[in-house]
C-alpha cells in the first residue's frame, strides 16, 4: 500500500527512495542503500543507548508508558496480581496461556522438583567472603552451574532448554537463600517442597535450628509473591537486552543469566530501591523534604525512585505495590520511612517542575521500603529482582533463540578516532 511508506530524499544526490514500513517501524538495513558513490557503506541509524531502536520481536510483554499500561501476554498486571500465584505467571509467561489445575500442579511440581543444588555449590560459597554483595556472589554461582549441567549447552534442543529453565526457576531462591545465611554464618536450610515457592524461599532464608516450628508468615509470602509477578518482565530493559545479546552468541542459558544478573545489578537498574532507601535515609524526617524538594530542582540532587525510561504517567507496578504495603505493615508494623515516602510522593506529584518533566513514582520507590519492613537487608533487595526475573529472561532467550531473524547482536559504530598515520621510529 501506498500509505505504507516513507519516501526519503537525499539532499547531498537529489535522489529519492521509498521505504516499506514494517508493522510501523523502518527496517535500518533498508537505510543502506541510500549512497553518495557506489562504494559508499551506506546510511546507518545512530541510537545511542537504543533510545528509538525496536531490536526484536516480542509477544511476551506489551507496556504503553504514556498510559500506564503493563500486560504480560495480553494481561493487566494488576488482575495477574491479584488473582495468580508467582508460578502461574511463570507458566504464563513461558508457555503463553495460563495453566489450567492439573498444568499448574504438574508445573508446581516440575519446578519444586529441581529446587535442591549440589553440596559442592555450598563448598563454592565458602569461598566469598561473608561480606561479599549478594549480587556479585549470585551472579558467580549462576556462571558456576554451566559446568555442572554441561548439557545446557544443547540450546537448540527444546526439551533440554526447558530442563535448564525449570532448574533456574527452582534453584536461583535456593542460591539466594544460601549466599544470604552465609552472609550471616547460619547454616543452611534445604527446600521444603510442602511449601509455596515464596514460601519455601523465605524458609530458607529464616528458618533456625533452634525454632523447628517456625513457619512462614503466609500474608507475607503472597506480599513477596506478587513482587515476584510484578518484576517477571518488563520488555526489552537492560539486563534483558543482555541476556539476548550474550544469548544470541548460543552461549549456555546460565552464562546468559550470569550476564543478565551483572546487569541488574547496576544502581541503574535492579538497585534502584536501595537507592531509594538511602535517598530516604538522608532526607530524615518529613519536615525536611521541601528543602530537600528545592535541593533536587536545583540540580544538588536527585528523585530516586520517580521517573523511568518508558513510562510517562504513573508505573502500574507502583499502584499495586502501594497497595500491598498496606498488607504487610499490618503483620510487620509501619516503617517509619513510609511517612516520608507518602509525603514525598504527594509534595512531587503536586509540584510543577516534577509534573512538567513527567516524574511520577516507578516500583523501585515503595519496594525497598516494603522488603525492609520484611526483615531483607538493602544489600539482597537486588536478588529479590533477581529472583522475581528470571522467568522474563528464560522466556525472552527462548523466543529469541526460535526467530529467525535474530542473529548473533552486533551494534555498529560511528569511528570518532584518528585516520591512517605511521607508526614513528
Amino acid at each position: 500500500m501506498e500509505n505504507e511508506t516513507l519516501t526519503i530524499t537525499d539532499h547531498r544526490t537529489g535522489k529519492s527512495y521509498t521505504l516499506p514500513f514494517f508493522k510501523g517501524c523502518i527496517r535500518t538495513m533498508d537505510l543502506r542503500q541510500i549512497k553518495v558513490s557506489d562504494d559508499d557503506f551506506g546510511v546507518m541509524g545512530y541510537d545511542p543507548a537504543f533510545m528509538n531502536t525496536a531490536s526484536c520481536q516480542s509477544a511476551i510483554t506489551f507496556i504503553d508508558g504514556d498510559r500506564g499500561i503493563l500486560r504480560y501476554r495480553g494481561y493487566p498486571i494488576d488482575q495477574l496480581a491479584e488473582k495468580c500465584s508467582y508460578l502461574e505467571v511463570c507458566y504464563l509467561i513461558l508457555h503463553g496461556e495460563l495453566p489450567n489445575a492439573d498444568q499448574l500442579k504438574a508445573w508446581e511440581a516440575e519446578v519444586t522438583r529441581h529446587s535442591m543444588v549440589q553440596e559442592d555449590v555450598k563448598k563454592l560459597l565458602e569461598g566469598f567472603q561473608k561480606d561479599a554483595h549478594p549480587m556479585g556472589t549470585l551472579m558467580s554461582l549462576v556462571a558456576a552451574l554451566s559446568t555442572y549441567y554441561p548439557d545446557a549447552k544443547n540450546i537448540h534442543d527444546p526439551a533440554c532448554r526447558k530442563l535448564q529453565i525449570l532448574r533456574l526457576l527452582a534453584k536461583t531462591p535456593t542460591l539466594a537463600a544460601y549466599v544470604y545465611r552465609h552472609s550471616l554464618g547460619l547454616p543452611y536450610v534445604a527446600p521444603d517442597h510442602t511449601l509455596t515457592y515464596a514460601e519455601n524461599f523465605m524458609n530458607m532464608l529464616w528458618k533456625l535450628v533452634a525454632d523447628p516450628g517456625w513457619k512462614p508468615n503466609k500474608v507475607l509470602a503472597r506480599a513477596l509473591d506478587v513482587l515476584f509477578i510484578l518484576h517477571a518482565d518488563h520488555e526489552q530493559n537492560c539486563s534483558t537486552n543482555t541476556m539476548r545479546s550474550v544469548g544470541s552468541s548460543q552461549a549456555d542459558p546460565f552464562s546468559s543469566v550470569a550476564a543478565a544478573i551483572a546487569a541488574l545489578s547496576g544502581p541503574l537498574h535492579g538497585g534502584a530501591n536501595e537507592e531509594v532507601l538511602k535517598m530516604l535515609d538522608e532526607i530524615g524526617t518529613v519536615e525536611n523534604i521541601p528543602g530537600f524538594i528545592e535541593q533536587v530542582k536545583a540540580g544538588k540532587g536527585k528523585l530516586m525512585g520517580f521517573g523511568h525510561r518508558v513510562y510517562k504517567n504513573y508505573d502500574p507496578r507502583a499502584k499495586i505495590i502501594k497497595q500491598t504495603a498496606d498488607a504487610v505493615f499490618a503483620v510487620t508494623g509501619r516503617n517509619p520511612k513510609l511517612e516520608i515516602a507518602i509525603e514525598l510522593e504527594k509534595i512531587a506529584l503536586s509540584d510543577e517542575y516534577f509534573i512538567k518533566r513527567k516524574l511520577y513514582p516507578n516500583v523501585d520507590f515503595y519496594s525497598g521500603i516494603i522488603y525492609q519492613a520484611m526483615g531483607f537487608k538493602p544489600d539482597i533487595f537486588t536478588v529479590l529482582f533477581a529472583i522475581g526475573r528470571m522467568v522474563g529472561w528464560l522466556a525472552q532467550w527462548e523466543e529469541m533463540l526460535n526467530d529467525k531473524e535474530q542473529k548473533i547482536a552486533r551494534p555498529r559504530q560511528i569511528y570518532t578516532g584518528y585516520g591512517e598515520r605511521p607508526v614513528p621510529k
